[in-house]
């Protein structure tokens, strides 16, 4: 902690004591928004770059509350205070640990973040932990998420919970794709979605050409199993031994089992 936010914690520090002995206060002006946030007081925001353009991103004592992007911080500030009812306060930047572990994850690395999903419905926050789950340069159907998190006939409401994602890029909601293959939308538009994937290595037209062919799942005799035509980049892979599948049924039906990483089927 430097010198300035140690000096804000002490501000922190009096006003808190003077609220508990009843005196009417306010907080006072110089006090650092990002030390109000780290104390579950606030949230604070800073603008990062990002594969797609600046983004504004907000935290708080929880985790990260919010990506969005916007044109300018007053933009934010309102659509900020209309989703979540509570105000938001700049800060030049991110704290340094914060703002490297965000910039892995945007770049497609896992790093050790925290989200604040509180305003969401379990049902939301399971799907959004889930596609947190999905591999970088990989992409999963809205019914691979649905069966994972036991609701297989709820497809629909997935892609609801994942439109509404208050974190995209961090929780990479962009890396689910249509039931039929096919890339679909994107809260910040389908060319983001695919300029997102291609950054990191999913190769989004490869996938829609597959989808349009209608290969869903490739099938390997010696290994007896199938996959996700993604699983571990498989649809980059030039082997003339796999077999395509347009079914889940089909690839069962000739004897194969699904593969244990990326889960094509409900495993028994």
């Amino acid at each position: 902690m430097d010198g300035y936010e140690q000096r804000s914690l002490t501000e922190v520090r009096k006003t808190v004591r003077r609220l508990r002995s009843g005196q009417g206060i306010h907080a006072p002006a110089s006090l650092l928004p990002g030390v109000m946030a780290r104390l579950g007081l606030a949230d604070a925001y800073a603008r990062i770059d990002a594969p797609i353009g600046p983004v504004f991103v907000a935290y708080n004592a929880e985790g990260i509350s919010t990506v969005v992007r916007a044109t300018n911080p007053a933009e934010f500030e309102r659509l900020f205070r209309a989703r979540f009812g509570r105000n938001v306060y700049a800060v030049p930047e991110l704290p340094a640990g914060l703002a490297q572990a965000v910039r892995r994850q945007v770049a497609g690395t896992p790093a050790s973040l925290h989200f604040d999903l509180r305003g969401l419905s379990e049902f939301e926050r399971a799907v959004l932990l889930k596609a947190l789950e999905i591999p970088r340069g990989e992409v999963r159907p809205y019914s691979w998420v649905a069966r994972e998190i036991g609701r297989p006939k709820a497809v629909r409401a997935v892609g609801s919970a994942l439109a509404a994602n208050p974190v995209p890029l961090l929780i990479p909601c962009h890396r689910v794709v249509r039931s039929d293959g096919h890339i679909g939308s994107y809260i910040f538009g389908s060319e983001n979605k695919r300029a997102v994937l291609q950054a990191e290595g999913a190769e989004p037209e490869l996938i829609e050409t597959l989808a349009r062919a209608g290969v869903r799942y490739y099938a390997h005799a010696e290994s007896g199993t199938f996959c996700l035509i993604t699983c571990g980049g498989e649809h980059r892979r030039s082997d003339p031994d796999r077999v395509a599948y347009r079914s889940e049924r089909d690839a069962l039906a000739a004897g194969y089992r699904p593969c244990k990483d990326c889960r094509p089927a409900a495993l028994a």
